[in-house]
């Protein structure tokens, strides 16, 4: 499937197990800065609906319009840090390189990159509009 090119509802009906879906000001602004502090797949990119590929899995982020008639919409706060309650954990990733990519790109290392007794070495990053993003990897 192309996902630069493949219209929704095709998109849709080949979803499968759990989506995660992120709402947004800027749908390609927050999907590029996953996708670069994250070094993940830019697999497409507007201001209205984004998606962005690690290994087989998707992350889909849609504008704050696009969910005009979504009740979540109601709930969304005015002003960042938006996505409080909710850590996504990107595995497979490395957090130092996160961390140290993320400032550039607007983000904000609020977890250093340490190793935790759970096996896991991890940074946590917020986005510009504040959602929680967590680099983990295995320690060795």
């Amino acid at each position: 499937m192309d996902h630069a090119t493949v219209d929704g509802a095709t998109l849709g009906r080949s979803l499968r197990g759990v989506g995660l879906n992120i709402l947004t000001r800027d749908a390609g602004a927050l999907a590029r800065f996953v996708a670069e502090v994250f070094d993940l797949k830019l697999l497409r990119a507007s201001s209205d609906f984004a998606l962005v590929g690690h290994g087989p899995h998707l992350m889909q982020f849609h504008a704050d319009a696009t969910f005009a008639g979504h009740p979540l919409l109601n709930l969304l706060p005015e002003n960042p840090p938006r996505g409080a309650g909710i850590q996504i954990y990107l595995f497979d990733t490395d957090p130092d390189a996160a961390a140290t990519r993320a400032p550039a790109l607007g983000g904000t290392v609020i977890e250093p990159p340490r190793d935790k007794p759970h096996g896991l070495r991890e940074a946590t990053i917020l986005a510009p509009e504040g959602q929680s993003f967590t680099a983990a990897k295995a320690i060795p």
